[in-house]
């Protein structure tokens, strides 16, 4: 398999040939990446201050893809209206400073405090449900057993944090900023099919990106964080995994799963709605000893089924179909 940058590289040139080794290659990537993003956050804000590296994450990846898009395709390649400009701002407000920004938020702080990588790789997975329930709010009326699907889910998201015991128990507080977090990206999902968006994601998602960090850093300096950041305090090891989450979760990945969405069934698409938390787990558990323990397995595992149910329920689009909703949920993995 070529490296991600490779890859990326190839998935990005339009005439690039949908075949079986490349629709697998680009899920891979899309696993795998966004599955790591959440341990990456977690050793980025040991010395970073958290909402600062998120700011700098989304502003890089800003650049280096509107730089891109521009070498490709000439001057007018970020050209969009107003109207555009704005329904892309206020979605990145929602997908990156209110999801990606609350679940960096939980997973900083101290021990007992934040939120173990893999937990919160977990809380996140509920988004497809809570999408369900907004389209359902909306007047959508998804099979019975979509709402099975939910309700299992939330069954799972309950027994995930339930207070318990012992010192491997997940922090209730940051439990809740990281749901929080899953409804500002629910939300932001589930506007971005239905508001006027720029017609390119690529091009949407450089201006969501922009709008996100700008938040960010207010909110960030608003914390104080700019004041007591000081760059030469920052590990190797932080400033490497924020390296990662620019170039890994903001731009390969994604790039990946756009691609994906122009040439893969969205049935196959979105199973990384549930692939992703496993492989956060895992490697919350054998990088850096995240605890599992049997409350862990069992909501995840639960919350995990009842996205599957959900997933498999939805109905497959053909293959070339964009989907905005679908597309806008690249954004925070990242």
């Amino acid at each position: 398999m070529s490296s991600p940058p490779r890859t990326a590289a190839a998935l990005a040139g339009r005439g690039a040939a949908a075949t079986p080794t490349l629709i697998w290659t680009a899920l891979i990537v899309v696993y795998l990446l966004w599955g790591s993003t959440y341990l990456a956050i977690r050793i980025a804000v040991e010395t970073l201050p958290p909402l600062t590296s998120a700011a700098l994450r989304f502003a890089v990846a800003a650049v280096v893809l509107a730089v891109v898009l521009r070498l490709r395709r000439g001057p007018g390649a970020l050209r969009v209206d107003r109207r555009q400009l704005g329904s892309a701002a206020l979605i990145g407000v929602l997908l990156l400073a209110g999801g990606n920004g609350l679940v960096v938020l939980a997973e900083s702080g101290p021990s007992g405090v934040a939120v173990p990588s893999g937990i919160a790789a977990l809380l996140v997975a509920t988004v497809p449900l809570l999408v369900v329930l907004l389209r359902s709010a909306n007047g959508d009326r998804p099979p019975v057993w979509t709402f099975a699907g939910v309700t299992l889910g939330f069954v799972g998201l309950v027994l995930l944090v339930l207070p318990a015991g012992g010192s491997d128990a997940v922090p209730l507080v940051g439990a809740l900023t990281v749901v929080a977090g899953a409804v500002s990206w629910s939300v932001g999902s589930f506007l971005s099919g239905r508001i006027r968006m720029p017609a390119d994601p690529f091009v949407a998602t450089v201006y969501e990106m922009v709008a996100g960090a700008l938040v960010l850093a207010v909110v960030a300096a608003g914390r104080g964080e700019l004041r007591d950041f000081h760059p030469a305090e920052v590990s190797t090891r932080s400033w490497l995994a924020l390296g990662y989450l620019m170039v890994a979760g903001s731009l390969v990945a994604f790039t990946a799963y756009v691609w994906l969405l122009h040439n893969a069934p969205i049935s196959l698409v979105s199973t990384y709605a549930y692939v992703n938390p496993a492989v956060a787990v895992a490697l919350g558990a054998l990088l850096v000893a995240e605890p599992i323990t049997p409350q862990v397995l069992l909501g995840g595992a639960v919350i995990v089924a009842g996205v599957a149910l959900v997933v498999s329920m939805e109905r497959p689009r053909r293959p070339g179909a964009v989907s905005r909703s679908g597309a806008a949920r690249a954004g925070d993995r990242r």
